[in-house]
């Protein structure tokens, strides 16, 4: 059985119940991780916590490690990751204090280095189904039993940022491309954590309406700290009641660990050692 990693910002991790709680720092080829690693136990389920920004909020969603977090959690043994972050909507429906467990993602970001292959080492895996459909029904049954008003399937646009939308944008994500909500920092994590077999399922806390709403036209950091708050009792309850399920065992039903099978295309004889190095982790079975 494996460890549960989860993403998430600051009063996520601070979980009733975590035994054994430590902050670990992990040593990555792709650099430093966002920050130190909280490992602990939750009954006989081990977690691993990354806060996705920093404490105290360093990074911004262009400039978050991606690929040094994805690798990190995966040296630490974990098989599911569980992203928890903020989100605008696009739908009046889901409102601000919802939350909805992702089924699809629309990845408009550009300025972020998005796999772990490249020259030297060229993979092309499928992201098809983005997120793992086991993990997203055992965050349902979770969310259900925390209490929490939950809404399961959602497209998920990620947005370079760090400014909001403007209304123009606002409407067409919601009218045109038919995105539910929006956020920055769940591309490319979801492909990197697929590039690296782990079975990956987003939680996106709803904060705002973004600014199609004709009366809430306009975010506001305020009232998304505000709400933040106000969500971070809810996730904490949600993890821990996963948690409290154990982490998954056995084969994904769905492919997720073996996601790399036939995906790597450059020959053995062709391949950088430099580059075959620095994917020890995240790649090792199949290399």
């Amino acid at each position: 059985m494996g460890r549960i990693g989860v993403i998430g910002g600051s009063g996520v991790y601070d979980i009733d119940g975590l035994e054994e709680a430590a902050w670990h720092p992990v040593d990555t080829p792709w650099g430093a991780p966002s920050d130190e690693v909280l490992t602990g136990r939750f009954g006989e389920t081990e977690l691993a916590f990354l806060p996705r920004h920093g404490r105290g909020h360093v990074h911004s969603p262009t400039e978050v490690p991606y690929r040094a977090n994805i690798d990190a959690l995966k040296r630490l043994g974990c098989t599911e990751v569980v992203s928890v972050s903020a989100c605008g909507s696009f739908r009046e429906e889901m409102a601000p204090g919802h939350f909805v467990i992702v089924s699809d993602f629309i990845d408009r970001t550009f300025a972020r280095a998005k796999s772990f292959f490249g020259t030297g080492c060229v993979a092309h895996v499928s992201v098809a189904h983005p997120v793992c459909a086991r993990l997203g029904d055992r965050l349902e049954a979770a969310a259900r039993e925390a209490g929490v008003t939950c809404h399961r399937g959602g497209t998920y646009l990620a947005m370079e940022g760090p400014q909001f939308s403007s209304v123009a944008e606002s409407r067409m994500y919601r009218d045109h491309w038919g995105a539910d909500v929006i956020g920055m920092t769940n591309m490319p994590e979801a492909k990197l954590a697929r590039e690296a077999e782990l079975c990956y399922a987003s939680v996106a806390m709803v904060t705002d309406y973004d600014s199609w709403h004709p009366d809430h036209d306009t975010v506001q950091i305020s009232d998304i700290i505000a709400t933040l708050k106000a969500n971070s009792q809810n996730a904490r309850a949600l993890i821990g009641r996963l948690a409290a399920s154990g982490a998954a065992s056995g084969p994904c039903p769905h492919g997720c660990d073996r996601a790399l099978d036939h995906a790597i295309l450059t020959a053995p004889d062709r391949r950088d050692p430099a580059v075959l190095a620095r994917l020890d982790a995240v790649a090792g079975r199949v290399l």
